[in-house]
């Protein structure tokens, strides 16, 4: 065990508040590479400590798991980084930076505090990356941090419970005899998209600009995952909750119309297999949401930079407003089907050799219902990311758009991560070996490949059958959020005609009681009152004789 006085976290916040400050943004691409040499210097078990009263504050402990999502996390915001050489708004660049080293220093934190602080950091900056999209970012925006704040709340509660009842701030797996576990519990899960919370995903992420969302895609809900692995692994309720995020997912993302609100229902989708991972808990389990989340933020950033390149260049984000820029844009189109197999678990990409970890624990587990199900999310993945993100945007009909792949450093991002989406899927191995537990599997057998080949040529032929019935309308997608909204102003309403009006009332009885209170003392100490005017001096000697005398008769009988 060593101790280090360089934490790659904050040294990335340090660095994006002085993003505004920089006129060649080419120097901001140094930040992450310069937070990945200070991270891969520090050796498993390196730690900094604080004393913070009785308890000890670890800002930094480095593990195989915590490295892992520390690595892919500085990976993705380097390739992010390019992308966004063209955005304008130096406030969404710098947030964003302020986000990841944030993000970063969560997945670092050795206690309950640490993690807190940059996890309430995390939801700041993330909402004002919303923001700089545009002006109709603004409520969506609102809505993600009443969400987070909300989450928040509830976090800090269970942590404070946790730290009295127990006497340590320490984080790792939580007790589940106590009930401040699950209040923690609940703080995560709203972070990662759980139900009832799962629609703050794609209400948000979609209002942020077309490099904003790619920055978001990738560390909100993996962090939760994250601390989900450290503290609640084997939790056999997650699996339950997991399973309602995968067809979730699956069914708003058929319904949606607009690309990158589909690509977000997705993500639940997507975190929702590496939830079911964690329930299930053994260690092919926790490898299977360990590389799940890794393969999944380079994928799902490559579909959004693909989807954010077509709205940068055409200004529309609707599948119905598009179509037949295979054309036009080429190298978008290329680079988005190789997001779009890999997310489906097509052999020789990265998602192939991730997701079929979580598939084969149930194997071993013997957990027969859950194998099924996710066999046949798997078939849902394919249909609305697989194939409909790519047809209705870049193929069907021609929407006759003037369009153009986009610039130099957006085509390089997509080309370095459709370039890693291949490479991690032939060479599994080089994922693996950096993995929290040895893998023994081995995810190139003959059963396998066949097995998903098949799987995925029927869901292709179910898609064009039922092409017609998939066809997208001009419509409006409810979702969970109307609840939120509708019963939302419902209690807002409440607090205003009814809870307002009597904490008005109270709060004037207590103005009138502090008036007449210092109207009585003005009347008895004031100038002319009677405490307040001059006495004689035998009268003063008269009322000194009393309360001595008074004060020896307590004296002598009390």
């Amino acid at each position: 065990m060593t101790s280090s006085l360089l934490h790659p976290g904050i040294i990335l916040i340090l660095f994006g508040l002085f993003i505004p400050l920089i006129k060649n943004r080419l120097i901001v691409l140094l930040f992450p590479i310069a937070s990945f040499i200070i991270l891969f210097s520090l050796d498993n078990g390196t730690l900094i400590k604080l004393d913070y009263g009785n308890y000890e504050l670890i800002l930094l402990s480095i593990d195989k798991l915590s490295r892992l999502f520390s690595y892919i996390f500085l990976l993705i915001l380097f390739a992010t980084a390019i992308f966004s050489i063209n955005q304008d708004n130096k406030s969404e660049i710098s947030s964003a930076f302020v986000y990841v080293g944030s993000s970063i220093s969560v997945v670092l934190s050795g206690d309950l505090i640490t993690l807190f602080i940059f996890w309430e950091i995390m939801a700041i900056t993330s909402t004002i990356v919303i923001w700089s999209g545009s002006r109709q970012s603004y409520y969506p925006g609102i809505r993600y941090l009443a969400v987070h704040l909300l989450g928040g709340s509830i976090l800090l509660i269970g942590i404070i419970g946790y730290a009295n009842t127990t006497g340590s701030l320490a984080f790792g797996l939580m007790s589940p005899d106590n009930i401040f576990s699950y209040f923690v519990l609940a703080g995560f899960l709203i972070n990662a998209g759980a139900p009832p919370f799962s629609s703050w995903i794609p209400d948000a992420y979609p209002s942020a600009s077309w490099s904003g969302t790619v920055f978001l895609s990738a560390f909100t809900t993996k962090t939760a995952v994250y601390v989900l692995i450290v503290g609640y692994a084997g939790y056999q309720f997650l699996i339950y909750v997991g399973i309602f995020m995968i067809f979730y997912g699956i069914i708003f993302a058929i319904l949606e119309n607009d690309m990158r609100r589909i690509l977000s229902y997705s993500i639940v989708n997507q975190v929702g297999f590496m939830i079911v991972a964690v329930g299930i808990g053994t260690e092919i389990a926790i490898n299977g949401a360990s590389s799940h989340a890794f393969t999944h933020i380079i994928y799902k950033a490559l579909l959004l930079m693909s989807a954010g390149s077509v709205f940068y260049i055409t200004g529309r984000t609707k599948c119905t407003d598009l179509g037949g820029l295979y054309k036009t844009m080429p190298l978008t189109m290329i680079c988005g089907i190789i997001g779009a197999l890999s997310i489906s678990a097509f052999p020789l990409t990265s998602g192939f050799i991730s997701k079929s970890l979580t598939v084969q624990a149930t194997v071993y587990e013997e957990l027969k219902i859950l194998w099924l199900l996710l066999t046949m999310a798997s078939a849902g993945v394919f249909l609305h990311a697989g194939i409909k993100f790519p047809w209705f945007v870049f193929f069907q009909k021609d929407a006759k758009i003037k369009a153009e792949d986009p610039p130099k450093n957006m085509r390089l991002a997509m080309i370095l991560l459709s370039a890693l989406c291949i490479l991690i899927g032939v060479f599994p191995g080089a994922l693996y070996s950096i993995l929290p537990y040895d893998v023994k599997y081995v995810p190139y057998t003959l059963d396998h490949v066949s097995s998903q080949l098949q799987l995925l040529m029927f869901s292709g032929l179910a898609f064009f059958i039922l092409l017609r019935y998939l066809k997208r309308t001009l419509t409006i997608t409810l979702d969970f959020d109307w609840f939120w909204r509708k019963f939302g102003g419902l209690a807002v309403n409440l607090f205003d005609t009814y809870l307002l009006k009597k904490l008005q009332t109270l709060i004037h009885s207590i103005d009138n009681l502090g008036t007449q209170t210092i109207r009585s003392l003005q009347k008895y100490s004031g100038p002319s009152g009677m405490l307040g005017r001059s006495w004689s001096t035998g009268n003063m000697a008269l009322w000194t004789a009393i309360l001595l005398g008074l004060f020896l008769l307590f004296y002598l009988f009390a």
